[in-house]
């Protein structure tokens, strides 16, 4: 049964995006546009809105994050305007016999797929740019908007915890943990768990009323039931199911009426006797600004951190998103194939990139990519020249993660508020802090160190770490707000304080 918390709205007629398309190639180079786009993608826009399917998520990730400024603009030469890009799975190009079919939602008990069968699940993808709406696969049940599944989740020491766990609310009709809370540094892994959990459920319990959502679209979404008063409808779309997943927990920092609202819902999840599964890039103690209710919740069950992987598990994650990247067909017909990644170059990108999955996936993209563009074979000296600047980015002495999470431990904020735009008074002084330990034990320039700050601009960089030079020169007494209420501490012992935890 689908349990879906958009209304199905009519499609109007699809545009000819002949002309888009012509005017990307003019902007990227024909050679690029035959790799990338030619035989791999299929445009189509309608409803102010451009839909490029792709033969995998791999590619999706990989067009967005290197041509979306080219489509735009294509399209707003094209259009006038710049449509909405969304990224879409289309299993015709990725091999399979059968389209995904796509959906805009339906009211609770509603829509159908194409193929004339209840879908079993709805899904509310992360706000982000590009983000399209769930998608199901009629021919293999799963759902666009959860991309990742259990079987291509590699496992190693430092996420058996967590996977056993997940396997277990997978097995169990009334799982050992709830809620199960998962938690860890930046790209480890913690959405591709949660997400397998959901496709692991409705494959096991087809019959099993399912969430998953952002905390960032629970906030929104509550807010919008409470200006347009549907809040009765929004509360039983929330509370009437067997399994909620909600991913990046912490969001709901700083929000307490949000916070009392997510309370309520879980506890009548909870009393009735069904699966709650969070995620967080921090410990539930370690979230800032959130009240001790919920805190209390979240640790009543199983709380498990995945840590960073090994070099086993770094060589294993290689292999396998090598493997699906070179089966997908990068280029026309005439391209031709770099052949597999040689273990020498597995084992050099794994030794050298270690701070978390999608750094290793960027590397190997990048150098498929290249030996793609210039039809030759991968190997260890082609690795060290492609990737010399990305390792000296990514590889620095300290890793940005460990400082992140070393002063957010601290100042009791957790990574997504060191990115955020919030100009609190704790969060500022976390965040300048962060910021000027990132500048003294990395590699990265003020840009970059702004850029991964939440796209800030460099000069922001600068200040924050002009007001900490100047905090450790007076040696000045320090105050903010922890979750355990007003601190204060000299400016050096603070940093002596952070300089240990980083080194540890």
């Amino acid at each position: 049964m689908q349990a879906s918390i958009t209304e199905e709205r009519p499609r109007a007629a699809g545009l000819d995006t002949t002309a888009i398309t012509e005017a990307l190639s003019q902007r990227i180079g024909a050679q690029k546009y035959r790799i990338w786009f030619q035989s791999c993608a299929r445009f189509t826009a309608a409803d102010g809105m451009l839909r490029i399917g792709v033969a995998n998520p791999f590619l999706a990730t990989w067009l967005e994050g290197h041509f979306l400024k080219d489509i735009q603009g294509a399209a707003q030469t094209v259009l006038g305007s710049v449509p909405q890009i969304v990224f879409t799975v289309d299993a015709e190009l990725g091999g399979s016999q059968r389209r995904a079919v796509l959906g805009s939602g339906a009211p609770v008990g509603g829509a159908r797929s194409a193929a004339g069968g209840a879908s079993r699940g709805a899904a509310t993808v992360p706000s982000r740019p590009g983000a399209g709406p769930a998608v199901e696969d009629t021919s293999s049940g799963v759902i666009e908007g959860l991309r990742l599944t259990l079987e291509t989740f590699v496992v190693g020491p430092s996420n058996e915890l967590a996977y056993n766990a997940a396997k277990a609310v997978i097995r169990e009709q009334q799982s050992p943990f709830n809620p199960l809370f998962i938690h860890g540094g930046y790209g480890v892994g913690k959405t591709h768990l949660l997400q397998g959990i959901c496709h692991g459920v409705v494959q096991a319990r087809p019959q099993t009323r399912w969430l998953y959502l952002s905390a960032e679209d629970f906030a929104n979404q509550f807010v919008l039931a409470l200006k347009t008063r549907k809040l009765e409808a929004f509360r039983r779309r929330m509370r009437q199911t067997d399994l909620l997943a909600i991913d990046d927990v912490h969001f709901l920092a700083s929000k307490p009426s949000t916070q009392e609202e997510f309370l309520h819902t879980f506890n009548t999840i909870s009393l009735a006797g069904k699966q709650v599964i969070l995620v967080s890039d921090a410990h539930p103690k370690m979230i800032g600004q959130l009240s001790e209710k919920l805190v209390n919740r979240f640790v009543s069950g199983m709380v498990v951190k995945i840590e960073a992987p090994d070099l086993q598990t770094r060589c294993d994650i290689c292999r396998q998103f090598a493997t699906r990247m070179l089966k997908t067909s990068l280029g026309g017909p005439d391209t031709k194939r770099s052949g597999a990644m040689p273990e020498s170059v597995i084992r050099f990108v794994a030794e050298r990139v270690r701070t978390n999955v999608r750094e290793l996936e960027g590397a190997v993209l990048k150098l498929i990519a290249y030996a793609t563009l210039q039809n030759e074979q991968l190997s260890v000296a082609m690795a060290q020249a492609i990737l010399a600047e990305h390792i000296e980015r990514s590889d620095p002495m300290v890793h940005v993660t460990d400082i992140e999470a070393t002063v957010g431990a601290y100042f009791g904020v957790t990574p997504a508020h060191l990115h955020s735009a919030k100009k609190g008074r704790t969060i500022s002084l976390a965040r300048h802090f962060s910021m000027y330990l990132t500048r003294q034990h990395t590699n990265m320039s003020s840009s970059e160190v702004g850029r991964h700050m939440g796209n800030k601009n460099h000069a922001t960089v600068l200040v924050a770490c002009k007001k900490v030079e100047e905090m450790l020169q007076r040696d000045v007494e320090v105050h903010w707000e922890g979750p355990a209420g007003n601190k204060v501490a000299k400016a050096k012992a603070i940093l002596a304080h952070l300089e240990d935890g980083i080194a540890r």
